[in-house]
């Protein structure tokens, strides 16, 4: 079962609605909580919705946590690659309701969910290109056009609600339209639909890329 303190799990039919609660660290998915999130995601539901505690949707990996010994390391790959490929895999469609800053993995997490709808406080950006760190192309992939993906990929620029609805990365809507959306997608129609949209996914060798990336990076250090 997932921690309650790491995360929020309420049901609302055969919707899962999961809250990622450590708004004092902008809902920074430390090793404990990626495993949750996957867990659930794991699990059977006929849709997700996922949203973040607070003011931030979620401020990407935790980085207090990076480092450290082999066997912490390991862990860092291991539930990164869990946790990414459970929701990129997910057979159930996923909504994500961005209350604010999705930002680095956190704008990875929104990316690959199905829907993604933005309260005006969101914005979006994969920040850590500012820090020599390459974004996830393969979530920019998942979700948006070739150009506009190599743009926020190469870039790091973040951007506000406004441009990111121009651009198709979320259109905007209040929790209650997020809850509605993953209610309407939660039927036997939405589920079929999500297993043609997984049946060959352009988007999956990327995917594949980018873990064999972080596995070779954590294993020269």
């Amino acid at each position: 079962m997932p921690d309650p303190i790491l995360l929020r799990s309420e049901h609302d039919g055969g919707v899962v609605a999961l809250t990622l609660n450590r708004p004092e660290k902008r809902n920074a998915l430390n090793l404990d909580l990626r495993d949750a999130l996957a867990g659930e995601l794991e699990a059977d539901a006929d849709a997700f919705l996922i949203t973040g505690a607070g003011s931030a949707f979620c401020a990407g990996m935790d980085v207090t946590q990076f480092g450290g010994d082999a066997d912490n390391r390991r862990r860092i790959v291991a539930t990164s690659t869990r946790l990414f490929r459970a929701l990129a895999l997910c057979p159930a469609p996923v909504v994500a309701f961005v209350n604010g800053p999705a930002l680095a993995g956190g704008f990875a997490l929104a990316l690959f969910c199905d829907i993604r709808i933005a309260a005006p406080t969101a914005s979006f950006g994969f920040v850590e290109v500012t820090r020599g760190i390459p974004a996830s192309y393969a979530a920019a992939r998942a979700a948006l056009p070739e150009g506009i993906a190599r743009d926020l990929c190469l870039t790091g620029r973040t951007i506000d609600a406004a441009e990111a609805q121009r651009l198709g990365v979320a259109r905007p809507g209040s929790l209650e339209d997020a809850l509605g959306a993953a209610r309407a997608a939660a039927t036997p129609a939405g589920r079929a639909t999500k297993a043609r949209a997984l049946l060959d996914p352009p988007w999956l060798p990327l995917l594949e890329a980018e873990e064999r990336a972080l596995k070779a990076a954590v294993s020269d250090r």
